[in-house]
């Protein structure tokens, strides 16, 4: 039995480690920090000489062609990857990319824990960081690909903390207009001098 090796089977479980490949891990890090679909996988296909400019032109995707806006955890994704074959996620035979993200995900989510989880949900994470952070649904849409609002209404899932940071935004402008500064409990009331 040779532990020093981590894929080796006889490896006892606790010290084995799940390890995919720098091209996968590099997909599934794109598709994260651009909301590109995983659908029919565009971002597989694109090509290396595409991430010029800070752009990626994705050769085909649900909506046809399509410009990617990279940004710079993108492009630090794309400078740290070896260049093994014209595609930017390369596959086995370095003439095709790389087929699917299917079992590296599979791989990710088991080690994380992460039961359920689908790579498409790291779409929507994209667009909800977006629409939380104050950016409005037309520029995320835009980000996404989407031609309606809704759509990215949808994929935008809005939670409590981007409410109660425009709630205490709100509360705050108002109670230094009332000469009221600080943070104190609801119902504290405050002696005014003279």
């Amino acid at each position: 039995m040779d532990e020093a090796k981590p894929t080796s089977k006889h490896v006892p479980k606790g010290k084995r480690r799940t390890v995919i490949g720098p091209h996968a891990a590099a997909a599934i890090r794109l598709l994260l920090f651009t909301g590109c679909r995983n659908r029919r996988a565009p971002i597989l296909g694109a090509g290396f000489r595409a991430s010029e400019r800070g752009l990626l032109f994705l050769p085909e995707s649900k909506t046809g062609r399509k410009t990617v806006v990279l940004n710079a955890p993108a492009l630090a994704v794309l400078k740290g990857l070896d260049r093994v074959s014209q595609y930017v996620v390369a596959g086995d035979n370095p003439d095709e990319p790389r087929a699917d993200l299917k079992r590296p995900w599979a791989m990710v989510t088991r080690e994380a824990r992460l039961d359920g989880l689908r790579i498409h949900d790291l779409r929507h994470s994209f667009a909800s960081f977006g629409a939380g952070g104050g950016l409005g649904l037309p520029i995320v849409g835009k980000l996404l690909g989407h031609a309606n609002a809704a759509t990215t209404a949808r994929y935008a899932h809005l939670d409590a903390d981007p409410l109660r940071v425009a709630s205490d935004r709100i509360g705050g402008t108002i109670a230094a207009a009332m000469g009221e500064a600080g943070h104190r409990k609801p119902g504290t009331l405050v002696k005014r001098r003279g």
